[in-house]
């Protein structure tokens, strides 16, 4: 087992990639404390890694609440005496469709908040304690429009851009304490998201859902859409010794769109 009995605090457990990753480093010997604003939701997640025999700790806070991140690092510390691996998840979409100028000071501040400032807040809080262990791993997850830019998604593109931005800092700082820091990159993952991008355009061009997306595949390399489970197994990797000598990277699980 790639995470036994490591400590793993995950943001944003409660669905998709994040559920998925979750009970993939449960599967592998980890501890995890869970944390989101939606504890109902994390619920679910968290009786499905106890019962793989994981400790299983739920925690609510707002990530973009720097008091409430501290409250909540300090409870993770108090409960389980150390956190070995830090996977930040949780994050929002911000406006879809709108050029830059048409939108608005606040979405673009709340989707930085969210993405960016949300992040820095749990490394920030996280890392003292991995500098004392002289151990750690984070793993930040963006997304490939922070590989490339996207029309219709500046705000968004923005804050995945500035994740990595934080990621290679933290990597350089944290490095002479043996702390791992790396971004995960994942392209369009198969669910609702893409059920919708294909059915728009099934209408838009007037063929089959399926021929939607064979169309939609071919920007791939590998021709096909990833899964929750891709995503997942490149957190592991990286939540792992097995990327004991890799930091300060951006690791894109998009089946080759951004090559």
């Amino acid at each position: 087992m790639l995470l036994k009995d490591r400590v793993v605090v995950v943001t944003g457990p409660a669905k998709g990639m994040g559920a998925a990753a979750t009970l993939l480093m449960a599967d592998h010997g980890a501890d995890l404390a869970l944390v989101g604003r939606d504890t109902a939701a994390i619920g679910p997640v968290a009786e499905e890694a106890r019962a793989k025999g994981r400790r299983a700790g739920v925690y609510g806070c707002d990530i973009t609440d720097a008091a409430a991140v501290q409250a909540m690092a300090e409870a993770v510390l108090r409960d389980y005496g150390r956190a070995d691996v830090l996977v930040n998840i949780a994050g929002g979409t911000g406006p879809l469709g709108k050029t830059f100028w048409e939108t608005t000071p606040e979405e673009f501040r709340d989707i930085l908040d969210l993405n960016v400032t949300g992040c820095f807040l749990t490394m920030r809080a996280f890392a003292p304690a991995m500098i004392a262990a002289k151990a750690g791993k984070i793993v930040n997850v963006g997304g490939t429009f922070g590989l490339r830019g996207k029309a219709g998604r500046a705000a968004y593109s923005a804050s995945k851009w500035g994740l990595r931005g934080i990621t290679k800092s933290a990597a350089l700082e944290l490095g002479p304490h043996n702390v791992n820091v790396n971004c995960v990159c994942p392209g369009m993952i198969e669910g609702p998201r893409f059920e919708k991008v294909r059915g728009e355009m099934s209408a838009r061009l007037g063929i089959s859902m399926e021929q939607a997306r064979e169309e939609y595949s071919k920007d791939y390399a590998l021709r096909r859409i990833s899964t929750d489970q891709d995503v997942a197994g490149a957190v592991l990797f990286l939540a792992s010794d097995l990327s004991r000598q890799v930091t300060g990277q951006d690791l894109a699980v998009d089946g080759g769109w951004v090559i």
